[in-house]
Formats: structure tokens, C-alpha cells, sequence
């Protein structure tokens, strides 16, 4: 697998809780669980995964600033910081590649302030509400992405 074709997958706060926080609104599945079912999806498009995880949002900021340099695309979980960080919508937006956002649950079915990505305008996509299945879906939508612009 050559450096060149990477996703970088990014998770936000609280999402390293998954298979204990609020199993009936996002499963009972882990972090690990959706990471090992993209890195597969990856594989098959051969694609390669790196995760990073963080509570921080400085943290998932300069894994993006980084990604500039070898990330073919980035799938993001932003997590509640979808909502409210501005600072991870100007640097995804100084990120050229795709970009795919992912949610487990629909923010559009939940809470009002759920309801409102600032996210989404940097995004190429959002894929939302279908669990775990989601991260096969985002794979596979960078995927395609990818073919469609070489």
C-alpha cells in the first residue's frame, strides 16, 4: 500500500465511550469496532486508514493540518463539534481532498441543536443514521469520489 492512498479518519469527543455511552442511540459497538470495519472497506478499494481519536479540539486540528500532506481524503466524526467548531470547519476547508462527514445516529432526527453542521459546508457529503454501517458507507463514498476525479 503506498503512502499516496491514505484516508485519514477523525473521531471526536466522546466517541472512544461507544459500546458504553447511550447504546440505544448509537449501539453497542466500539470505537475499535468501526475502525476495524473501514480500515477493511479501505482494503477493498485498496485504500489505507489511519484513525485518529481525540476529546481535544486542538488535537483533531493539527491531525488535519497534517493530513495536507499525504491523506488522500478525510472521513470525520466530529462528534458535538460538529456543531459548534468553526475552527475544525476552516481547517477542513483548507484541506482540498474529499472530505466525507459521518454521524452514527441523525442529528436531523434529534435535539434541535443537533440539527445544524458546520461541518457540512466544507464537506463533500454527510452519511448519517445507519449505525456502524455508516463508516463502510463513508469508505466506500471516498471511494467512488476518488475514481471520479482521476
Amino acid at each position: 500500500m503506498s503512502e499516496h492512498r491514505q484516508i485519514l479518519l477523525v473521531s471526536g469527543p466522546n466517541l472512544d465511550l461507544l459500546g458504553e455511552r447511550e447504546p440505544a442511540i448509537y449501539g453497542s459497538e466500539t470505537l475499535a469496532d468501526h475502525v476495524a470495519r473501514a480500515a477493511k472497506e479501505a482494503e477493498r478499494h485498496d485504500l489505507a486508514l489511519r484513525h485518529v481519536q481525540s476529546n481535544h479540539e486542538g488535537e483533531l486540528i493539527e491531525a488535519i493540518h497534517d493530513a495536507r500532506g499525504w491523506a488522500v481524503a478525510i472521513i470525520i466524526n466530529a462528534g458535538a463539534f460538529t456543531h459548534t467548531s468553526w475552527a475544525l470547519h476552516d481547517a477542513l476547508a483548507a484541506f482540498d481532498p474529499p472530505v466525507v462527514e459521518l454521524h452514527l445516529s441523525n442529528p436531523a432526527a434529534r435535539e434541535p441543536f443537533r440539527h445544524t453542521s458546520v461541518i457540512a459546508p466544507v464537506a463533500d457529503g454527510v452519511i448519517a443514521g445507519f449505525g456502524g454501517l455508516g463508516y463502510s458507507l463513508a469508505v466506500e463514498a471516498v471511494a467512488r469520489l476518488l475514481e471520479a476525479s482521476s
